[in-house]
């Protein structure tokens, strides 16, 4: 999966919006992120998780899933690899995200 394919999938959701901040793009739902590109570097992708669904995710596709570092990762920040990624997979993480930050 590209980045260009990962941008696509998360504005296919409802409402949902591009800014930036850290020097990466993000993605939000009425002001809260729940996804970004290019974090931790390029070729990565994070979608905010509950801690439940990103232990399934991280056991179900661990070469895909992987906690970020720290309290952010605590709290469910999950970091997706795009070359490992698929369509279904990526998509399936981008719509627990966006339904995790529906006010």
């Amino acid at each position: 999966m590209t980045a260009e394919q990962f941008s696509k999938l998360v504005l296919a959701q409802a409402c949902a919006t591009e800014g930036a901040h850290g020097g990466h793009p993000d993605f939000r739902l009425h002001r809260r992120v729940f996804a970004t590109l290019d974090y931790p570097k390029p070729g990565w992708a994070m979608v905010k998780l509950s801690a439940e669904q990103q232990e399934m995710v991280t056991a179900a596709e661990p070469a895909v899933f992987s906690p970020a570092k720290g309290s952010w990762g605590r709290r469910g920040a999950t970091l997706l690899l795009l070359a490992k990624a698929d369509m279904r997979i990526a998509k399936s993480a981008i719509r627990m995200a966006w339904a995790n930050a529906q006010p």
